[in-house]
């Protein structure tokens, strides 16, 4: 999808009357459903009168440009997409073209690089980044995976002397990337020119660009023998059970959609540490052995970025695979056999966003039709007692009505193992009891635990300081990593500049402990991790972690504070509003926010793999846990 289609030849008219940046800024607020910052505006203003003005004056004012096409099932858009035919062979040939406004450059490392203006932050080599995106392209399209040669990347930084970006030289030049300057005019007519042929007509051009258009768009073979093979040596589970049973039944209606012509919607059904991941992965894995058109999505960033990057760390397009419900908007209906949605109970009602205009918000579709619509059989991996902020609607109940609207078979599957805490069935029990989530009354973790369950520690500690130590001489005598986590009853400040750099607040204050939450997303601080790999990377130890950090990960020693959000009072819980300081749910009715908090803690209760230490900054709560705890 392009924000705006025609040759070059027109759009240098637009631009030269001052309209081209208008006609995209009202075509983004239709089609990207969003608003367009006044830095893109005038990149927009800035930068494609001089490409138009080139491909001009290099005889190809007939070639078709799409100006900011989207990537498939990707929020990425290249800035321009050259449509004609080859000069040497007649085929349709394509060239995406990365414009960058950098008059200087300095090099950090590898590929990254420090623009002038563009703050601390260091980018992407921009011809990395044009190589990433045709990559992208040919792995996503199966026409072109056949005949990648078609597909050619070139970066134009139109305002940099060669001389000022020095650092940018050092890279190896490929079919898929290749950087001119403004000292380069004739390196850039000749690398047009080899791409694209100046005595094509138009109608040919026109061809090239509906077709690069109506393309089909799915993982190719090679992108799902290269994840296959990623994702084997990685598999480190064995299914059992219902587990197996899970996977079986994906397999059968894959093999039944195309052969029947049915879609069949699977739900799968299970608690924390139930599997739910592992078997998620194992049909990743299995389905692209097998040539299947699979993605995973899910909607939590930490989680789709650890598993991008355990799954393709020796090559970055298996990443390609492992995407977010919010990339199907605009798909195709059935491009995938498979899409795998892990954590489905963090769907929400829609994908647009708050900076969605008032119209195409009203038009917008659901989330839920968007993932059933996109594959044959759509897979829903969910824990209803998982949903902590307002929106999220992920739901058995919600996922068959839009199947059975839609005319799906449903296949669901319960998931009754525990494979997290120790495997610990007594211990599932003993949670949902303690927070009210079943109708028996809570118990001591000895009594219902008889004999004592050696596998799984729980204990409670008499203050946070008392919470760490205990953690480190878990991890310490016994191995594994350890991890503390809170309710969000204290503010989350953006890191603070010192003259050593940027570094954590510490805003979780009980007492004389003080201690910093998570770096927040995208935020980089020296000495702690990102956000995403909180529970990964073993520097998180020094941070407490928040619910939407640690929802989907696991470590082996949890420590949890159920801060002044949740306490005891006269035998039962209150959930208090005036003391979360989460935005969202602090929003939600008063029975939805209950709800949402104990949730919450039932998370944060259920990430440890071999022990669990609790405490309330509350006397009276406090009282309760050590006494459940003993």
């Amino acid at each position: 999808m392009a924000l705006v289609r025609r040759n070059a030849e027109n759009l240098l008219d637009e631009a030269k009357a001052d309209r081209l940046h208008h006609l995209l800024s009202e075509q983004a607020g239709f089609q990207l459903e969003a608003r367009v910052g006044l830095g893109e505006v005038r990149a927009w203003q800035r930068s494609l009168p001089v490409l138009m003005a080139d491909l001009v004056d290099a005889g190809l004012g007939h070639v078709e440009v799409l100006l900011e096409h989207k990537l498939p099932h990707s929020p990425k858009r290249v800035d321009a997409v050259l449509c004609g035919t080859h000069p040497g062979t007649g085929e349709p040939s394509y060239v995406l073209v990365e414009l960058k406004q950098w008059s200087r450059v300095e090099h950090v490392a590898h590929d990254l690089v420090q623009v002038a203006g563009y703050g601390p932050e260091p980018v992407l080599h921009p011809v990395e980044q044009v190589r990433g995106y045709c990559q992208y392209l040919v792995d996503s399209t199966p026409a072109l995976a056949a005949r990648p040669h078609l597909v050619r990347g070139l970066a134009y930084l139109h305002n940099a002397r060669g001389s000022n970006i020095a650092p940018l030289k050092q890279y190896t030049p490929s079919e898929y990337g290749r950087l001119v300057t403004l000292d380069d005019k004739a390196e850039l007519v000749a690398q047009l020119h080899a791409a694209l042929d100046p005595d094509g007509d138009r109608a040919a051009a026109r061809a090239a660009a509906d077709d690069f258009l109506t393309f089909h768009h799915a993982p190719s073979k090679p992108l799902l023998s290269l994840a296959a093979r990623e994702i084997q040596e990685r598999e480190q589970f064995v299914l059992l059970d219902e587990q197996k049973v899970a996977h079986e039944i994906v397999r059968r209606s894959v093999h039944k959609a195309r052969a029947a012509n049915t879609r069949t919607v699977v739900v799968v059904l299970g608690g924390p540490g139930s599997g739910k991941s592992a078997i998620a992965l194992s049909l990743v894995g299995d389905l692209a052995r097998s040539g299947r058109a699979v993605h995973h999505a899910t909607g939590s960033s930490a989680f789709t970025r650890t598993i991008r990057k355990i799954a393709g760390r020796r090559d970055r397009r298996v990443q390609a695979l492992f995407t977010y419900f919010n990339n199907y908007t605009t798909a195709g209906a059935r491009d995938l056999d498979v899409l795998i949605c892990d954590e489905a109970h963090r769907i929400r009602e829609t994908s647009v966003n708050r900076y969605t205009r008032k119209e195409v918000r009203e038009r917008a579709g659901r989330q839920i039709d968007e993932l059933i619509d996109v594959a044959w059989v759509p897979v829903f991996f969910l824990d209803e007692n998982q949903v902590v902020r307002p929106g999220e609607m992920g739901s058995l109940e919600e996922i068959t009505a839009a199947a059975e609207a839609k005319g799906c078979a449903i296949e669901v599957v319960h998931l009754r193992g525990q494979f997290r805490c120790g495997g610990s069935a007594e211990f599932d029990t003993w949670v949902a009891r303690m927070l009210g989530l079943e109708p028996l009354p809570p118990t001591p973790w000895s009594r219902l635990a008889e004999p004592l369950d050696d596998d799984f520690v729980v204990t409670s500690a008499a203050s946070p300081e008392a919470m760490e130590s205990w953690l480190r001489a878990q991890a310490e005598e016994h191995g594994g990593t350890a991890r503390l986590a809170a309710g969000y009853c204290w503010p989350w400040s953006d890191p603070v500049a010192t003259e050593g750099g940027k570094r954590l607040v510490d805003d979780v204050v009980i007492g004389g402990w003080t201690r910093p939450w998570n770096a927040k997303p995208g935020a980089r601080v020296p000495e702690a991790p990102e956000s995403y790999y909180w529970a990964s990377d073993e520097r998180g130890f020094n941070q407490v972690g928040c619910i939407y950090t640690a929802q989907g990960f696991e470590y082996d020693w949890a420590g949890v504070i159920i801060g002044p959000d949740f306490v005891r009072r006269d035998g039962r819980w209150v959930a208090r509003r005036d003391h979360s300081h989460d935005p969202a749910v602090r929003k939600a009715g008063e029975l939805h926010f209950a709800a949402l908090i104990r949730n919450t803690y039932k998370v944060l209760l259920t990430r440890g793999m071999r022990g669990v230490c609790v405490y309330s900054p509350d006397p009276e709560t406090q009282e309760f846990l050590v006494e459940i705890t003993r």
